[in-house]
């Protein structure tokens, strides 16, 4: 899962895909227009446990174009798997998982 804040002039769908290049490499291409905004909530940083940010969780609709490579703020990719003990923010495990299988949007 990607993760990143809005910067100052940016919408929500710019951010997002400016952090996947930046996570993900500029040869992943990814159309605005399959971005659909699933879920936007009030929360509080997981970073300092004070800060209050707007949480967005977008889901691409459609077959990522180009290919991913790893950047220098990501190692490798691992792949979520909902039955393992990931280390997850307690937003993901109580948030935008469950949001997610309840809609089958993961398995």
């Amino acid at each position: 899962m990607i993760g990143g804040r809005v910067e100052e002039g940016e919408t929500p769908i710019e951010a997002a895909i400016r952090e996947c290049h930046e996570e993900l490499g500029s040869n992943a291409i990814f159309d605005s227009k399959k971005l659909k905004l699933v879920m936007n909530f009030p929360e509080i940083a997981t970073s300092d446990n004070k800060t209050q940010i707007d949480f967005y969780v977008f889901m691409y609709e459609g077959l990522l174009e180009g290919y991913l490579t790893t950047s220098e703020e990501i190692e490798s990719f691992l792949w979520y798997d909902t039955k393992s003990d990931a280390i997850l923010s307690n937003t993901l495990k109580n948030e935008v998982i469950p949001y997610c299988l309840k809609r089958n949007l993961i398995k």
